[in-house]
């Protein structure tokens, strides 16, 4: 594993020249109750976390404004801590949330037309399998980082097939942008991921679900850190 530590500017419209991606991602569910939400967020911006991700699974309740209001919160708490804050799949959120940047889990039907609807700089990542096609128009269309999921079989992805390693391996022959690993990983397994070359893991229920947040994320990061 060979990883790249965050250089954020401490700015919504960040310079992504100066942005180095990796570390430990975090994809949170803003389906949780907030009594829940909130103080995992802050504890894991504590404990070090490198990015965060509201996953597209709002309260059905939710209207636009109800959106726009969430984010507002997160990204009023998480700002001090001058990492990125991404939104999964809604990009429409960029045109008004304290956002950096929107991670597709498909290819997006006109990246183009997404870019000049935004309107200004943004980050933007994008799920792989193990279909070479999706590595191929990420780095063909200037995305910023991909992610593989899954490598290994987890409730909280259930969707995605499991990655083969000579996929990534492939991948690294494609693009030189991060990458990250994702789906199932955990302390305990995160060095069967060595051979790897990938720059982060983006994880859900390994800290979302963990009874110490804070611990959850030390755990992670001391061995990302032994593997780096």
């Amino acid at each position: 594993m060979k990883r790249a530590m965050p250089e954020i500017i401490n700015e919504t419209h960040m310079k992504k020249n100066n942005i180095k991606l990796g570390g430990l991602y975090f994809v949170m569910d803003p389906c949780q109750p907030q009594e829940v939400f909130f103080p995992v967020l802050k504890a894991s911006l504590d404990a070090g976390i490198d990015i965060i991700q509201l996953w597209n699974n709002w309260p059905v309740q939710y209207r636009p404004s109800d959106k726009l209001k969430f984010i507002e919160r997160v990204a009023e708490i998480s700002s001090p801590y001058e990492i990125p804050l991404l939104i999964n799949e809604d990009w429409q959120l960029l045109q008004q949330a304290p956002l950096h940047g929107v991670h597709f889990d498909k290819v997006p039907a006109s990246l183009d037309r997404i870019k000049k609807s935004i309107g200004r700089n943004f980050l933007a990542g994008l799920t792989c399998g193990n279909n070479s096609e999706a590595i191929q128009w990420a780095e063909l269309h200037g995305m910023d980082y991909i992610s593989f999921c899954a490598m290994f079989p987890s409730n909280s992805v259930d969707t995605c097939e499991i990655v083969r390693h000579e996929t990534v391996l492939k991948a690294r022959e494609i693009t030189r942008m991060p990458i990250f690993l994702a789906g199932g990983i955990n302390p305990s397994n995160i060095k069967r991921l060595s051979r790897l070359d990938f720059q982060g893991v983006a994880v859900i229920s390994g800290i979302m679900n963990s009874n110490d947040p804070s611990e959850a994320i030390s755990a992670y990061k001391k061995i990302l850190k032994e593997m780096g």
